[in-house]
């Protein structure tokens, strides 16, 4: 009690400073839970407000958070031909990790809160939760050397544009972290395409800069933040970063799975990855999109603490499926190259790519997704078949499910509506 009264005393004027009394009401409202819930005989008396939510949210994603660190250390690692062994040098490759993935957190914060503090100052209003969420996904579905600049941008075209314009948290149509990483892409398409090199590195293996463009010998960057490390482990008497190594580009690949599907169908995945691979995570990619346990099980919480819908997550799967049959059907027993895509067993195209990662923390999105559970089952598997035929059947762009759930956030209105409508109908009948 102490510390609450403490708290109350220093709550500054809300007239004379809105923008002190904005970042207060911020950190009183995530100290302490509200000391009121919905009244009325009708109303479910629940004491879990909007901010509670959101952190069990964040919490399903942590093991992303952790498993992400340690493969953005291991695929440095690995080009280098270092430490084949996924968990050798465990120390060095977490703490690679942690110094390419906590310079993104930081960004998204800043610049993401910044602005729903001085939008929330500016109207008058306590600060909204829904970037809590937004903040600690928008990291997991970017490259571990995604430029800072790059990545501020995004923030404010998607946060501005996709939200505070359609009147904040709540309000919005489409998911505001997709947002993020479509005005990436299609801003610098060639370097996040997954499968070349372009402009003096690599986007999906961090660390390395071309030595030379003429014979693409790549050399890995230590700085201060290594040093520290070092410092800590050489007392330790454990193994070092010491002076960086190189690669040469043509003895190792940091493309993906889907760009190599792309060229050469699933011969050409299975050239460099193995399904296991795949499934475990142990390959390059966005940062929190690879290791497919790791998704489910934070799935699997969502679903328990009923925060996000089985049925949007099953109607995906159902979709996905079906599509990948039709396709399998139609080429079956084809030799022509170009289909060779279109021939991949449709069950892999799961361990490929970030499909699970779509559906359990994008497509289930409550502000976004369809809110009727009729409408929930239709979104998920239009989601699901138009995410596949944009991967596969789209030469431009490697993965379709950032563009499939953008695509059907649009018609979640449509779709709810007419559901509502069927639903009146049916009663006016029988009435």
């Amino acid at each position: 009690m102490g510390l609450l009264n403490f708290l109350k005393k220093i709550e500054p004027d809300k007239k004379e400073s809105p923008f002190l009394h904005t970042l207060y009401d911020g950190f009183f409202t995530f100290a302490y839970a509200p000391n009121t819930v919905t009244k009325g005989g009708v109303h479910v008396r629940d004491g879990m407000d909007l901010k509670r939510l959101m952190v069990h949210v964040v919490l399903a994603l942590q093991l992303c958070y952790v498993f992400g660190s340690l493969n953005i250390g291991h695929q440095h690692f690995n080009a280098m031909g270092m430490y084949p062994d996924f968990f050798d040098a465990f120390h060095l490759k977490i703490a690679f990790g942690l110094i390419q993935l906590i310079p993104i957190f930081i960004v998204a914060h800043i610049v993401g809160l910044g602005i729903e503090f001085w939008y929330a100052a500016k109207k008058g209003h306590a600060i909204e939760e829904g970037y809590l969420v937004t903040g600690a996904l928008i990291p997991l579905i970017m490259p571990p050397d995604v430029p800072l600049l790059w990545l501020a941008f995004a923030i404010i075209f998607a946060v501005i544009l996709g939200k505070e314009a359609f009147g904040g948290t709540g309000m919005n149509i489409l998911n505001v972290a997709l947002l993020a990483r479509a005005f990436i892409f299609f801003a610098y398409p060639t370097e996040m395409a997954g499968d070349t090199m372009a402009n003096g590195k690599e986007v999906w293996v961090a660390g390395f800069e071309y030595a030379s463009m003429a014979d693409k010998t790549q050399l890995s960057q230590y700085g201060w933040s290594h040093g520290f490390f070092d410092w800590i482990f050489n007392g330790l008497g454990w193994r070092t970063f010491g002076e960086g190594g190189t690669a040469i580009a043509d003895g190792w690949t940091g493309a993906t799975p889907l760009g190599l599907a792309k060229a050469g169908g699933w011969a050409a995945v299975t050239e460099v990855y193995t399904p296991s691979q795949m499934w475990w995570g142990n390959l390059p990619g966005s940062i929190g999109e690879t290791c497919k346990p790791a998704i489910l099980l934070g799935a699997a919480a969502l679903v328990a603490m009923r925060i996000a819908s089985w049925r949007v997550m099953l109607g995906m799967i159902i979709g996905c499926a079906v599509a990948g049959m039709m396709m399998n059907g139609f080429t079956s027993g084809s030799e022509n190259p170009a289909l060779a895509y279109l021939q991949i067993p449709w069950y892999y195209h799961f361990y490929m790519g970030s499909f699970f990662f779509a559906m359990a923390f994008m497509a289930t999105d409550p502000v976004t997704a369809a809110s009727t559970n009729t409408g929930k089952w239709i979104y998920g598997i239009f989601i699901g078949i138009v995410g596949l035929v944009v991967r596969v059947m789209n030469p431009a762009y490697p993965e379709g499910w950032m563009l499939a759930i953008l695509f059907m956030n649009v018609f979640v209105p449509l779709i709810d509506h007419y559901v509502l409508e069927s639903n009146m109908s049916k009663r006016l009948k029988r009435a």
